[in-house]
């Protein structure tokens, strides 16, 4: 979320700068939200969405339940949460396809440069893995080679496009629907042109196709690099063609991200998706709070838990038992280093952890990920019985995987010594299991387990968890 790590910045060292006090006087708050209100004009909030928010968050910061509380800091942190959701949409906004209509038609709307063409892909390949069967129209008749590009990201994610003449967009998009019923596809998104600024002849055509497909849904897409210039445009778009909801792209970029904490209040429209990346699997579902909470440095945990769901595999609880039972080997490793891919990367995963963004601020914004591809060169230079029983492996076969793997001695002791330290972690927790010996085992064991799956994030005592 490297847009928002400067707003985030500034506002965690404000909160900090309160925790600071026990209590807390009518000049503390002011302070705190002078130093909020300079955070997002810097971060190109729209000046009057900034007015609004603080003086909300001033009035229910004044009150004595916070001015008199033990921890008043903790209540401030509280509130400016509660209003930067409502700001950013409370809930999550979902996409509503009716049942009762067979292709649904999703029309995304937009200026030139804004992402358009590439968040049509992504939506489709969303709906794909949903189970439903999309189909692409290229609308966009006026950008030179936007039929190509959407025709490839089309193929890359086993999407088919319709582009029929390549003239007449609302012909095209009239004729996608008539294609996608006799193809069986359920879902016709349709990709139309835009500008580099508004002008008559983009919203005529735009309000031409939306009068002839009767789309179900029309998303606008917003590039997050944009500033308070993009609330002139919403407006616009908002009051041309009504659109349902925004698309937020370009959300992993390096602009202060303003216009994605405007475009609601301004518009009344939630924001719908927001994309993080540049795979096709990088379109995300916007939750507000979780949003919220990433801003303020509080992370995203049910976010982790739901990409590390999303990569589950059956066989997963079975590895699981028998690292327990039998160790903890080189191929292991590899597996888990595809999971963490699987989910995003290192970057991703940790950016979502409380602390994360600020962390990974300080390293430059982003992880080596190359680390792991070095690993997996070192791994895979290893026997098949090396990675099974990597004590075997000695200081002759340690020169010759540095060798094989171009890397030097030095990254393959490091690596044998991390998988160690792995190792004897399984050992300590199959040497608790074994004490526990079911319900009626040692309680010292049982607490250690505990205590060790608590550190791991994990309830024992949940429904997920161990039932002792």
């Amino acid at each position: 979320m490297a847009v928002f790590s400067s707003l985030s910045d500034r506002l965690q060292d404000t909160f900090d700068a309160l925790r600071g006090k026990g209590r807390l006087t009518e000049d503390d708050i002011n302070s705190a939200m002078r130093e909020i209100r300079m955070a997002l004009l810097e971060a190109d909030v729209n000046y009057r969405v900034v007015k609004n928010f603080v003086a909300a968050c001033k009035e229910k910061c004044m009150t004595a339940e916070v001015l008199d509380s033990l921890t008043p800091a903790q209540n401030v942190v509280a509130i400016v949460l509660d209003q930067l959701t409502e700001l950013l949409g409370k809930t999550e906004s979902k996409l509503v396809l009716p049942q009762n209509r067979t292709p649904n038609v999703i029309m995304l709307v937009g200026l030139q440069g804004s992402g358009k063409t590439t968040a049509s892909a992504k939506l489709a390949y969303m709906l794909k893995s949903q189970g439903r069967s999309p189909l692409l129209a290229a609308c966009d008749v006026h950008r030179p080679a936007a039929a190509d590009q959407l025709a490839t990201l089309g193929e890359e994610i086993g999407v088919p496009v319709y582009r029929g003449d390549g003239k007449d967009a609302v012909k095209i998009a009239n004729e996608s629907i008539r294609y996608a019923i006799d193809h069986l596809n359920d879902v016709v998104i349709v990709d139309t042109a835009g500008r580099l600024q508004i002008d008559e002849q983009m919203m005529a055509e735009a309000v031409d196709i939306k009068n002839a497909v009767k789309p179900d849904q029309i998303l606008m897409v917003v590039d997050a690099m944009t500033g308070q210039d993009i609330v002139n445009v919403v407006s616009t778009f908002a009051e041309r063609v009504d659109f349902d909801g925004v698309i937020m792209s370009k959300l992993d970029g390096d602009a202060r991200g303003g216009g994605a904490l405007s475009v609601r209040e301004v518009t009344g429209k939630p924001i719908k998706f927001v994309s993080m990346g540049e795979k096709p699997d990088s379109l995300e579902v916007f939750y507000p709070e979780r949003m919220a909470k990433r801003i303020l440095g509080m992370g995203d945990v049910v976010g982790i838990i739901e990409q590390a769901q999303k990569v589950a595999r059956e066989e997963d609880l079975e590895n699981a038992e028998r690292i327990l039972r039998e160790g903890f080997t080189m191929d292991d490793m590899l597996d888990q280093m595809n999971q963490i891919r699987k989910m995003g990367g290192l970057s991703k995963l940790i950016g979502m952890i409380p602390g994360g963004d600020r962390a990974l601020a300080q390293m430059g914004g982003n992880l080596d990920e190359s680390q792991i591809t070095r690993i997996e060169a070192m791994i895979y230079s290893m026997t098949p019985d090396e990675r099974q029983h990597p004590k075997k492996i000695n200081g002759q076969r340690r020169k010759r995987i540095a060798a094989g793997s171009g890397r030097s001695i030095q990254e393959v002791n490091q690596l044998v010594k991390q998988w160690s330290e792995m190792n004897k972690m399984m050992g300590k927790m199959r040497a608790m299991t074994n004490e526990m010996g079911g319900k009626g085992g040692s309680r010292k064991a049982r607490r250690q387990m505990q205590n060790m799956m608590r550190n791991m994030g994990v309830n024992p005592q949940g429904k997920n968890g161990f039932p002792f």
